[in-house]
């Protein structure tokens, strides 16, 4: 009987250990995936292969990095809303135009795509602290603008993305007008159990019932279900229930818990909606809803599709 007890303890110890040395080593390149397989970091596309209004944006984060964003236009001068848009955790900014291009037309915004540090063409190592500091560079150069009305920005996340705009959100209550997200998870830690089933007893956020002993190593954890209740701004969350990656009721509970203290939230849901197409899927049910919100939270108002001049970017 001891030693069957020995061996058993000696198990979990040895599964603590590999899961502890798993984490620290890796853990960077399990979050962030700048290159997806048989890629390449560089951009497949520009916007001008859709032919796309946009210029090159060149930014400095505070920490000094030299980061990349490409900002994508209506019309030359036009100064409707503005949406800072921040992607999931894989691939790059270019692997986003075709949606992007679909929301120019259906929301008559401008778009503004970041490439995280270490993404694209920025420079650096993704790390939760410092892509916190390349969108609040994002942010200011938008309010620096003189060719956009900076009362009508609205941030954008999907996934990881979410986690960044929250907190971006959170932290600048007199700069983003609203805030959209899609697929977003509660955390890092909730998620780890998903993507790592054999560490769900060892690692967890707040909704976990394990003892959560390898918290303590996790560098990124984007708590946003903590984030969230400390936004002020309407927020419209956007959950595909299809998702394969982050299980729908994680935007229900990111949901309960901004609705718990701002009355300015609304929850969507898109049956067929996966974590990545939600937008395709969803259809023009989705935009009309994504468009709804920004009509009413954002200062100016979107104009009739009917009467927008789509034809201004064919698709190629």
């Amino acid at each position: 009987m001891v030693s069957y007890v020995n061996a058993l303890l000696y198990g979990v110890g040895g599964i603590v250990v590999a899961g502890m040395a798993l984490l620290v080593a890796f853990q960077e390149r399990l979050v962030y995936v700048p290159v997806l397989p048989g890629l390449t970091k560089s951009y497949p596309i520009t916007p001008a292969r859709l032919r796309l209004l946009y210029e090159d944006v060149w930014l400095r984060s505070s920490d000094g990095t030299k980061l990349h964003a490409w900002f994508i236009k209506l019309f030359p001068d036009s100064r409707g809303p503005t949406i800072l848009f921040f992607q999931e955790n894989a691939g790059n900014i270019a692997h986003r135009l075709e949606m992007v291009r679909i929301m120019i037309q259906k929301l008559q915004c401008n778009v503004f795509m970041l490439s995280y540090r270490g993404y694209g063409a920025s420079d650096g190592y993704p790390s939760q602290h410092g892509i916190t500091q390349d969108a609040q560079a994002a942010l200011d150069h938008l309010m620096e603008r003189t060719d956009i009305d900076t009362s009508q920005i609205v941030v954008f996340g999907r996934s990881l993305g979410g986690a960044v705009g929250a907190v971006l959100t959170k932290n600048n209550p007199e700069k983003v007008a609203a805030l959209i997200l899609e697929n977003t998870f509660t955390s890092i830690l909730d998620m780890a159990g998903v993507l790592l089933p054999f560490l769900k007893w060892f690692i967890g956020g707040k909704t976990g019932n394990g003892p959560k002993i390898l918290n303590f190593v996790v560098r990124s954890p984007w708590s946003t279900i903590d984030v969230i209740g400390q936004v002020k701004q309407p927020i419209l969350f956007i959950s595909g229930l299809q998702d394969e990656m982050v299980p729908p009721i994680h935007m229900k509970m990111l949901y309960a818990k901004a609705a718990a203290h701002n009355r300015q939230c609304s929850f969507v849901e898109f049956p067929t909606g996966m974590h990545m197409d939600t937008w395709l899927t969803g259809g023009d049910h989705y935009w009309r809803r994504v468009q709804q919100f920004m009509e009413q939270h954002a200062s100016g108002k979107i104009r009739d599709e009917s009467n927008s001049r789509n034809d201004v970017y064919p698709k190629m």
